[in-house]
């Protein structure tokens, strides 16, 4: 039975015999309820009003209720709230409300009894006006957080919202255990417990993500998603070879059964002004063909002097319903981001000391200019054969320019000297084009055998990067200082490097294909007790290679290549239902990740092979409108790549390596996250995490992901007041996190706790206006990068202001 927050028309019974129903009905109240499942938003009206409702489950099953705001009675909202649905209102002699067809509609309605209906196990978050996601899509299928014995995030479409979080960085930086490190210039490096995700879902279909011949470009929106899912701990199961860190799966927006249309204005510092369209619904009077738009336009300066962003960003996306048990989607996407920036930071004084410089120090020449063109396309279909069984195949293919032209500015030995001198200008052209191809397809099914219930869940993917890319790169010892920057030097191109004394260009290819089959099954052999078993066999093939060209000739290097073939991956874990409320799990998995170099012998050394272990405590509690977290894991990878000094300088001049390295990482992982108090969202997750070099001919000892802070603590809150002040809602949170290390293990990068907070006003029913503050207290900080004595040391953003404007007209 379909049924959103069970317990949520019980209260109204409550409150009805405390007041007067009919005064409850002649009153009028402020609601702001978002576009959301019909039941939900039904609910949601009856608890704040205090009427009873009735009901029968299957009248509201998969319907979609428009956006309910404004001031208005009760029974107003709840007509509101029924457009479009082909059902009616009907108020009850006492004053209470019933729910029935209408009149060309003949399903059974049952009079003058309250239905408790089930809570949704829709994973969307888009209309759910809460912090808390019902369920998740990223293990294949769909399960309540509850269900899997791992540790899973879900930032909700509203969070995004409420913390004006337009990009993956930034939305990862701002969820329990991930790292959204600086990349090359507007580019990402995503980590998890000490490694990096390379790897990313786009409706549950993994990609190779962040490879390039040179540094991390890799950008993401998410104005195309509904919400983004985190799995921590070893993913090999879902993706093969893999960041044994985690997985992140964006799932994307969808036309809704009622339509919507959302404008939204945005001006805030810097000269940041933006201007986003967003509608969708039925296309036709069944609604049986479902469509979306979105359009955006961002442009910025910056806080750094010279820096300047442009992104335009378009989606279309169509659902068609087959036939009733039969879907079809498609979608495109395409992201235009152009920028002036600062590509890798600054150089400390020698011995790694930070240099004094104002954070508006910029770097480059005027001529910086970096373009990234991506395109994706999306389809799936799925097909239900019943309740219990479903068959879904997703596509992705995703093609990416990245054209830029850079200068930099690092030191020209180990440092600054104390004078600023020891400058050297670094000059970049690239020219990189990728492809990535993903498909993804699985059968899941529940039955009841042997008096148990189970569920098997059986499928397979596949995925291809290729890659034609490019670079040159001189570098050029200057007389200049660290404090005179000379940004006119001449512009560059790569046939001129590739004449500069000293200018070399790189072409390269890569080609990097995966394929596996995977396997899950669960059983409940007692009722309180379910027991999970997965495993996954996958291929491998990957080839690297890369030329060095200069103004007369071009020379290949040895080609890079690793294959493996039948790698097993097992998972099992094990879901304790202690009540209806809390669950204990525990969790086993491997995964591996292929190396490239080899042995002595002429042989690729064996693959990374990590083991994951977890153990932690589930709740979902006040039905369903709160999840909550614990988590212990280690993780343990062996195998590792270290150089075999005894071997001889065997491997292209240099020596060859052995599968001996070891590292361990270990921690705890806890969350909160939905309504704890009536009209107040909450999300805050903190994590502990070390990581270290158990055996390493050179790091044993010492730290081994230079990025990852001991503690990290995310917390936000947003409160919708009431009573007279019913149209104010207010944010607040912080993100705090103790220091990390640069990549040289020298540099100390200090912790820092950076305060955020919101306002917003329901102007009417239609106008809803917000004011976004980040970095309320001007905290100066380095954020997470390859942070180096020569460079890359990229300051946090100073205070700064975002105004908006969303008009929601009303159908």
């Amino acid at each position: 039975m379909f049924n959103p927050w069970p317990h949520a028309l019980s209260a109204a019974v409550a409150l009805a015999t405390l007041a007067s129903p009919a005064l409850s009905q002649a009153q009028d109240l402020m609601f702001n309820l978002p576009a959301g499942p019909l039941a939900s938003t039904l609910n949601a009206i009856a608890s704040q009003s205090g009427h009873i409702v009735s009901l029968e489950p299957s009248l509201v099953q998969g319907k979609q209720a428009p956006a309910v705001v404004g001031q208005m009675p009760a029974e107003q909202a709840m007509q509101k709230a029924l457009a479009g649905s082909g059902l009616q209102l009907r108020v009850t002699g006492q004053g209470n409300f019933s729910v029935e067809p209408a009149p060309d509609n003949s399903a059974a309605l049952q009079l003058g009894v309250t239905n408790i209906v089930e809570r949704s196990t829709d994973a969307t978050t888009e209309g759910s006006g809460s912090y808390a996601a019902r369920a998740v899509t990223i293990g294949k299928g769909t399960h309540t957080l509850k269900e899997i014995p791992q540790s899973v995030t879900v930032m909700t479409r509203k969070q995004m919202d409420d913390q004006d979080i337009v990009d993956l960085k930034d939305a990862a930086n701002k969820t329990t255990g991930l790292v959204g490190a600086q990349g090359v210039g507007r580019g990402l490096i995503l980590s998890s417990r000490g490694f990096q995700i390379d790897d990313w879902q786009y409706d549950g279909v993994p990609i190779p993500r962040n490879y390039y011949s040179l540094g991390n470009w890799a950008t993401q929106d998410l104005i195309f998603f509904d919400r983004m899912e985190v799995l921590r701990g070893a993913s090999g199961l879902l993706q093969g070879t893999g960041s044994p860190g985690g997985a992140v799966n964006l799932v994307r927006k969808r036309g809704q059964a009622a339509p919507i249309v959302t404008l939204t204005g945005k001006a805030g510092s810097w000269d940041h002004y933006g201007l986003q369209l967003d509608a969708g619904g039925p296309l036709n009077q069944a609604g049986t063909v479902r469509g979306r738009f979105i359009a955006d336009q961002d442009d910025s300066h910056s806080f750094v002097d010279s820096e300047w962003y442009k992104t335009t960003s378009l989606y279309g996306a169509l659902d068609f319903d087959l036939r009733e048990d039969t879907t079809l989607g498609l979608a495109v996407s395409q992201s235009d981001g152009e920028s002036r920036s600062n590509v890798r930071g600054f150089p400390r004084y020698a011995g790694g000391k930070p240099i004094d410089l104002p954070r508006s120090t910029y770097t480059g020449a005027k001529w910086n200019h970096s373009d990234i063109d991506v395109t994706t396309l999306y389809t799936d279909l799925e097909h239900r054969f019943n309740d219990d069984w479903a068959f879904k195949v997703g596509a992705v293919r995703m093609t990416e320019t990245n054209k830029a032209k850079n200068q930099r500015v690092q030191s020209s030995g180990n440092g600054i000297n104390a004078d600023g001198s020891g400058v050297q200008y670094a000059d970049f052209v690239t020219d990189m084009d990728s492809t990535k191809v993903a498909l993804d397809m699985n059968l899941n099914g529940k039955f009841e055998a042997l008096s148990m219930q189970q569920e098997i869940m059986v499928g397979g993917n596949y995925s291809k990067y290729t890659s034609d890319d490019k670079f040159a790169r001189t570098f050029n010892n200057s007389a200049d200082t660290i404090f005179d920057i000379d940004h006119n030097r001449p512009e560059i191109s790569y046939e001129g490097l590739l004449n500069s004394p000293g200018g070399r260009g790189t072409p390269s290819k890569y080609d990097i294909r995966q394929k596996g089959l995977y396997g899950s099954w669960r059983v409940k052999p007692i009722d309180p007790l379910t027991l999970v078993l997965g495993s996954r066999v996958s291929w491998y093939d990957y080839s690297y290679q890369a030329w060095r060209q200069d103004a007369t000739s071009i020379t290949a290097d040895p080609e890079s290549t690793s294959n493996e073939n039948g790698e097993v991956t097992p998972f099992a874990g094990i879901v304790y239902d202690l009540s209806r409320e809390w669950a204990v799990y525990a969790s086993y998995t491997d995964v591996f990740t292929p190396q490239t170099e080899r042995s002595t012998s002429g042989s690729v050394i064996k693959p990374i092979i990590g083991t994951n272990y977890e153990l932690g405590l589930k709740g979902e509690l006040m039905e369903g409108r709160v999840n909550t977290s614990l988590a212990l894991f280690r993780y343990d990878q062996e195998n590792r790549a270290t150089l075999d000094m005894d071997g001889g300088q065997n491997c292209d001049g240099w020596y060859c390596s052995k599968a001996s390295g070891k590292v361990r990482s270990q921690g705890l992982d806890a969350e909160i996250s939905g309504e704890v108090l009536d009209g107040l969202q909450l999300f805050a997750g903190y994590t502990y995490n070390t990581t270290k070099y158990l055996k390493d001919p050179d790091n044993e000892g010492k730290v081994f992901s230079w990025w990852t802070p001991k503690h990290m603590l995310r917390v936000w809150g947003n409160y919708q007041l009431g009573g007279d002040w019913s149209r104010v809602s207010t944010g607040l949170g912080f993100t705090t996190q103790s220091h990390t290390l640069g990549y040289d293990h020298v540099v100390n990068v200090p912790g820092y706790t950076v305060w955020n907070a919101r306002v917003g006003y329901q102007l009417s029913s239609e106008i809803e206006l917000a004011m976004n503050a980040n970095n309320l207290f001007d905290k100066t900080y380095y954020t997470a990068a390859y942070n180096q004595i020569n460079g890359n040391n990229n300051y946090g953003e100073p205070r700064n202001v975002m105004f908006s404007v969303k008009y929601t007209p009303e159908f």
